[in-house]
Order: C-alpha cells, then structure tokens, then sequence
C-alpha cells in the first residue's frame, strides 16, 4: 500500500508515498516522531495525516496571503485552500502518491513532479531520500529540479513532529536553535512585521527548559550555527534526547504545539511539538524573503535529519 519500512543498527523508520511521509522514526523501541495509523490515511485518496504529521510541503510552505503573488513581473492567483483565513497553503505535494526510485534496507527514495495548477505555470520535479545510519541516525534530502523553460520560485518545509519516547511534551525541555521569531498576525498567521529577537521573551529556548503550557505556531530564524548545522533538541525526564538538526539551507524552522486547548489535538497524545525545517517563511511567494529562485535545468538540494542521544551526550 506504498509503504517502506528501512532500518540500520538500532533505528528504523516508516515512509509512505502519500505526500513522502515520515510516518515514525525509532531508536530501539523509542519513538523520535509522533505516528499514525498508515492504513487509514491511505483508504481515502487524498487523505493526509493527522495535521499533516510527517509530511513534504512543496513548492511552498505554509500560506499565501489570498493565494496571490508576483514573479518576475507577473501576477498569479493559487487556489485558496485555507478558505476560513483566506490563504493557499502548504503547496501541492502533500496529498499526492510519490512515485519510488529505489528503496534498499537502509534508504527510500520517492519522486513526484509537482505539476502545473492554477497560479503555478512552471515545471519543477522534486525527489526525497530518506537514508538512515547506525551511528547518525535519518538523514532526509530533497533535491528539486527546475525541468521547464522558465525562471521558477520554490521554497521547501518538512512537517515533522517530534517526541522524546513515551514522555509527555510538558516534562520534557527544549532547546531551539531560533536567535529571533517572526511576529504574525492572530487571525491568519501571516507576519506582521519583522523579526525580532527572543532574548528575554517567553519563546526563548536558546537554553533548554521545560514547554509546560507554552503554545507556539511560530516561525524562528536567524538559526545559530553549531558544527556547520543548526540544531534543535527535545530531551526527555530520563535525559535522552531527540535532535532535529537542518544543514544551512533552512533559515527558518516553524514551531508549531498541536493542543486541545487551541481545538487542535494531536490523536492519542494530546499536546504534541512540531519543529518543521523551512527554507523560506510564511508568505515568501509574496514578499520573496528567502525565496529559492531555479533558472533551467538548475538544481537545489538541502538535508536535515533526526538522531538520538543517551543521556549526558553532548
């Protein structure tokens, strides 16, 4: 039903074709994501995750304002897909079957153009590999080609959730790589103004500490560099941990606390912490911050990842 599991050493991980997505990541019996029940999304076509837990966010990330954008001079309008806040969102790759290149026992890699649709006139194919390592852990690698004849934007995010084991989110801490968040507006989560340091404010994990009643839908950037990546870490009561790191290509990481006070409940967990790698903030089709721009036949890649570590690992 177009799933693959991979394994090497003490990790294995679940994928899916539906939207290439990361249905759960293990160390042991440890879970590093939060997971959902495949045969279920997969009985309804276009079916997605819960909140889209895992999945590929392409040729955009997070919304549009009213759908519309300018590019190279030219106006568009994409199809409005958040209709209560009036905004296109998360691209067009996510409810869509990938097609397999290889899979191995340690790596898949999935494929899907992304195809013309209204307000999108350009000819881009992306591929995912998802290749895990006894020692490293996942690494994922989207690479995007522009296979048309025209100049193409693009910006890229991965919706992951993350979890330390079977702790509760509120026991656990965190650490984000995130210097300054991008202010949006309430009421249809675009930015509002420019970023603006955390320093001092409640949304300052550049220290661990505990998330017990924070709630964030929250774009960080200015993303500090440790040993050539940018690392985030949720640690759990018993000290291991679970380190999503992003190479240098994702500027931005959306926090996002799915939470059944906000009516937004993760199934089975409650309160659940989404980091998702962005390479691009909210809105970029419209105000180009970060936008990647494709000539012809040029390619873009970046990688992120997820690992374990035992308690006391540095």
């Amino acid at each position: 039903m177009g799933e693959f599991r991979i394994a090497a050493g003490d990790y294995s991980a679940d994928i899916v074709a539906r939207g290439a997505g990361l249905r759960a990541v293990r160390h042991g019996d440890r879970l590093l994501t939060e997971t959902w029940d495949a045969a279920q999304v997969l009985a309804t076509e276009g079916g997605k995750p819960p909140l889209s837990a895992g999945l590929v966010l392409a040729p955009w990330p997070n919304r549009t304002a009213d759908g519309r954008y300018t590019f190279d001079g030219v106006d568009h309008q994409l199809e409005i897909t958040e209709t209560a806040r009036n905004n296109a969102n998360h691209g067009f790759v996510r409810t869509v079957e990938w097609n397999l290149h290889e899979v191995t026992d340690r790596s898949v890699t999935l494929g899907v153009p992304i195809g013309r649709h209204p307000g999108w006139p350009f000819d881009l194919t992306l591929v995912a590999e998802y290749a895990l390592d006894a020692d490293t852990g996942l690494t994922v690698t989207v690479t995007v080609t522009n296979v048309g004849d025209t100049t193409a934007p693009f910006a890229l995010g991965h919706h992951t959730f993350v979890r330390a084991g079977d702790a509760d989110i509120d026991d656990c801490t965190l650490q984000l790589a995130g210097a300054s968040t991008l202010p949006l507006d309430p009421e249809r989560q675009l930015p509002a103004g420019d970023p603006t340091p955390v320093a001092g404010t409640d949304l300052d994990f550049s220290s661990p500490r505990r998330i017990d009643g924070v709630w964030m839908d929250t774009p960080f950037t200015d993303l500090v560099e440790t040993d050539g990546r940018h690392r985030n870490r949720l640690t759990a009561p018993d000290g291991g941990s679970t380190e999503l790191w992003t190479d240098l290509g994702f500027g931005w990481a959306q926090v996002f606390t799915a939470d059944p006070a906000h009516d937004q409940a993760f199934p089975g967990r409650g309160r659940a912490l989404a980091i998702e790698p962005m390479t691009a903030p909210p809105n970029a089709l419209a105000s180009g911050t970060d936008l990647i721009v494709c000539a012809p036949g040029q390619m873009w890649s970046g990688s992120w990842g997820l690992a374990h570590h035992e308690a006391g690992a540095t």
